[in-house]
């Protein structure tokens, strides 16, 4: 990294954990978001009540079982561009150890973590705060650690040296998220109808970005959020949580908190998918809610197509009655786009679209 870059971050950068160790009993004005876009803790909209899909993804395995799973998973992709996944494959030993390190990463003194500190959305390993700390018009209650991750031993040199179980655990972690993003974009592709090696050589070529989250305990978490509504650029998002605070926007734009279930890992579907499905899938809008009384950590497992590679509709999904929706777009665009614009005002995906439906 740049050491201008550095300096310049270091001169504006004040972590969310270190506000919660201050002790400070206001989140200070720069975390305070206009009314309309609070979360609404404890308010009684009904919208808790909806049942959100949870799937037990061993019986993709049992061929008389798998064409139940895929329509599952179809309705899920319709309904919500959502779901939860039992029976994944990743042993929770692994899980715990991937939260445990991070845990260790985020504990360590704040000049540690700075060395990782980039303001540069393109750079392969970057420690920060916010959303996009430089660009937030509202800052949020969060900080972060995001690394490359496949192929692993191209960027697992770059990663944090301290912890020292932290490239073993969270690489294990990635590894098994790797194969699980193979295993699903295979069902899905069989949902739209298309061949479930439909993407297979973009997939082993493609990219996967872990994003690391810390949410601390926040003195005011009625007025802040961890993270705004936005939805994921790549093919596929797994989760995993050590608590809950993510929320979903339903098809009637209201939030849906989505319930921690012990060992599961969270499915959210990302504009690749909803621009490679023509607009029958839709990419899910999220958010995250803060705690005031603890913190929450995330693992976001972010996969996409190659780097420069362009996304667009499946021919498959296009014909007379149905034309393309979307123009094509590739990681790099959307990487060009979130560095000078702000996506709280206008998501990415919107860009893309031909016709408004």
């Amino acid at each position: 990294m740049e050491e201008t870059n550095k300096s310049v971050l270091d001169d504006c950068f004040t972590s969310a954990m270190a506000l919660t160790e201050s002790g400070v009993l206001r989140v200070p004005t720069r975390y305070i978001l206009p009314p309309s876009q609070r979360p609404m803790l404890g308010s009684s909209s009904g919208t808790d009540t909806i049942t959100l899909p949870v799937i037990d993804l061993s019986l993709l395995h049992d061929p008389l079982l798998r064409p139940c799973v895929i329509h599952e998973i179809k309705m899920a992709c319709k309904g919500f561009g959502f779901f939860q996944i039992l029976n994944h494959g990743i042993s929770s030993s692994v899980m715990k150890d991937a939260l445990d390190a991070a845990t260790k990463f985020f504990d360590l003194p704040v000049d540690e973590k700075m060395l990782l500190g980039s303001d540069n959305v393109h750079t392969p390993v970057r420690y920060g705060t916010s959303f996009n700390h430089s660009t937030d018009k509202v800052h949020y209650w969060r900080d972060f650690i995001k690394h490359y991750s496949h192929p692993l031993s191209q960027w697992i040199d770059l990663w944090p040296s301290n912890p020292q179980c932290y490239k073993e655990k969270v690489g294990k972690y990635a590894e098994a998220a790797h194969v699980l993003h193979k295993h699903l974009i295979e069902a899905i592709s069989e949902s739209l109808g298309l061949e479930k090696n439909y993407l297979e050589e973009e997939i082993e070529e493609g990219s996967q970005v872990m994003a690391v989250n810390c949410y601390p305990a926040c003195p005011e978490p009625d007025i802040a959020l961890g993270m705004p509504p936005h939805s994921d650029f790549g093919s596929l998002t797994i989760l995993l949580q050590s608590s809950q605070g993510l929320q979903i926007m339903d098809s009637n734009n209201n939030w849906v908190s989505v319930p921690y279930i012990e060992g599961a890992l969270i499915v959210q579907l990302g504009d690749q998918v909803e621009v490679m499905s023509n607009g029958i899938y839709k990419s899910v809008v999220h958010r995250v809610t803060v705690k005031k009384d603890f913190k929450r950590l995330s693992f976001a497992s972010l996969h996409s197509l190659p780097m420069h590679k362009k996304v667009s509709p499946a021919s498959q999904l296009v014909n007379e009655n149905k034309s393309a929706a979307y123009g094509e777009f590739s990681f790099n665009d959307f990487l060009d786009y979130i560095s000078s614009n702000d996506i709280t005002q206008q998501r990415f995906i919107d860009t893309l679209r031909k016709n408004k439906f």
